[in-house]
């Protein structure tokens, strides 16, 4: 399994405003310097962290995004899900129709990547990758 760019800079976004979290909004264009990442980009991003819940967003001069919940409430898990397609290795891991899915011998194992996969990612909070000082 290969995560995207956009499973990438999800991420980096979300632990920019997990250390800024409990502070004012922050500025999309402020993320995007401090990541050295595309404002654009970013724009595309942070709509789907909104829509999945993850972000809140103030408008106005002193406006910005902020996480929605505690950096110990939201998952990795729940950022790469929110900008990714499914994490499964393989469609037919997901139970989405495959005509062979009844004879295949490799449908176990593409199941266990799954689950290994989940098991990382929805078990590692933002709380959890932020430097020490960050969460003090």
């Amino acid at each position: 399994m290969k995560i995207t760019t956009k499973g990438r800079y999800g991420l980096r976004l979300m632990l920019d405003l997990a250390g800024c979290y409990g502070g004012q909004p922050v500025a999309l264009k402020e993320i995007a310097r401090r990541q050295d990442i595309s404002e654009k980009y970013l724009e595309q991003i942070i709509q789907q962290l909104n829509r999945a819940g993850l972000i809140s967003s103030v408008r106005g001069a002193h406006g910005g995004y902020s996480l929605s919940r505690s950096p110990q409430d939201i998952s990795v898990g729940d950022i790469l899900r929110s900008v990714e397609v499914p994490l499964a290795p393989v469609e037919c891991a997901d139970d989405i129709a495959c005509e062979r899915s009844g004879s295949c011998a490799a449908l176990p194992i593409w199941k266990e990547i799954k689950e290994a996969v989940e098991q990382v990612v929805d078990h590692r909070t933002l709380a959890d990758l932020l430097p020490a000082s960050d969460t003090e």
